[in-house]
């Protein structure tokens, strides 16, 4: 089970904490999806090549699939923390006086260019220019790191505050303690046989939305989630794939991932149809493009843990059968455009249906 406290058992000083930073997570929802998919389908647009659109069985559980990296595809990782990550685990999550985001580091990196002048404010997230940087920063190697304004003064303020933070966390510890959570083992990972800690490392990554062989950045975003269920505080970890090409979201809410669609023309009718829309106001609300019979949503998918995924109710020891599925799909969606803030996604069945 997580370490962190519900809302209903916060302070009131902290239940204010617990509400603006799932504000500001709203935000980052809208522009990281924003970079990491409409961003990337117009450098394929601008580079005269078609966009790699992601098959539907690829968002179902379990699934796997070996593609290339495409470079015109946007990739980042990114963590969003409550409250601020103690300095005694530096050593597993890489923030050092180094990276911290200031001025003179940044302008070590010759292959950034700010959108506006760096000033220290711009690193908080209420300044209209923290998008800006943020999008600046997320190519560089490695991931970025948001917490809480490191000051007493500003305690429901976040910012901005390291880049280049390595994960190092071993995936032996990762999956020792998811392990011991879900009480598949009583001790240690191998107490069992070198075979069983295997499927278990398996099912680590499949209990975050991944196949066991996924590359580096998914890898590292597997690993700090699961180091971040130690601490007692909310986290969110974005992580954006040229490999995949989709954008993942993990919290304390479970797994959501946001891939960009295809609608043939008479899907596009009968959606809006159902959800009281002309064809005009539902391209203009939620299509990023439209082309010779189709156009091009942001579709979202929902998984929640299965129940071999959850902690015994009883909270006995228990075998892992790797046969059983450890998510689920709850919700299928297709999201508005960013501008359109005040419009409602819509439900889209889609997943199982044939291609």
């Amino acid at each position: 089970m997580p370490t962190w406290p519900f809302r209903y058992q916060l302070s009131v000083q902290d239940r204010l904490r617990r509400s603006v930073y799932e504000v500001l997570r709203d935000q980052m929802d809208v522009y990281l999806i924003k970079h990491g998919l409409i961003d990337s389908y117009e450098n394929f647009h601008r580079a005269g090549e078609s966009y790699p659109f992601v098959p539907k069985k690829e968002l179902k559980p379990r699934s796997r699939a070996v593609e290339k990296e495409y470079v015109l595809h946007n990739r980042f990782l990114a963590i969003f923390c409550e409250s601020n990550i103690p300095s005694r685990f530096k050593k597993f999550i890489r923030f050092f006086d180094s990276n911290k985001v200031a001025k003179e580091a940044i302008g070590e990196l010759t292959c950034v260019q700010l959108h506006r002048k760096y000033t220290k404010n711009l690193r908080y997230f209420d300044n209209l220019g923290f998008q800006d940087l943020v999008v600046d920063l997320l190519p560089v190697d490695y991931a970025l790191l948001i917490q809480r304004a490191p000051s007493a003064r500003s305690r429901n303020r976040y910012a901005l505050t390291h880049f280049r933070v390595r994960i190092d966390w071993p995936i032996d510890n990762a999956t020792e303690q998811m392990a011991q959570q879900l009480r598949y083992v009583s001790k240690e990972l191998y107490e069992k046989g070198e075979k069983y800690a295997q499927s278990l490392q398996n099912k680590l990554f499949e209990s975050y939305g991944f196949h066991y062989a996924v590359g580096g950045l998914r890898t590292a975003a597997v690993i700090a989630a699961q180091f971040l269920k130690q601490m007692e505080f909310i986290s969110t970890i974005y992580v954006c794939s040229a490999e995949s090409r989709t954008l993942t979201r993990i919290s304390e809410r479970g797994v959501k991932k946001f891939i960009l669609i295809k609608l043939p023309i008479a899907e596009i009718s009968r959606v809006a149809a159902e959800n009281g829309l002309s064809f005009d106001s539902f391209v203009e609300r939620y299509l990023v493009d439209m082309q010779d019979g189709y156009g091009v949503g942001i579709f979202q998918v929902v998984y929640r843990p299965a129940l071999h995924a959850k902690p015994p109710e009883d909270g006995k020891l228990r075998k892992l059968r790797p046969d059983y599925q450890w998510q689920t799909v709850t919700s299928q969606l297709l999201i508005p455009l960013p501008a359109y803030s005040e419009t409602y996604p819509v439900p889209y069945s889609t997943i199982y249906l044939p291609e």
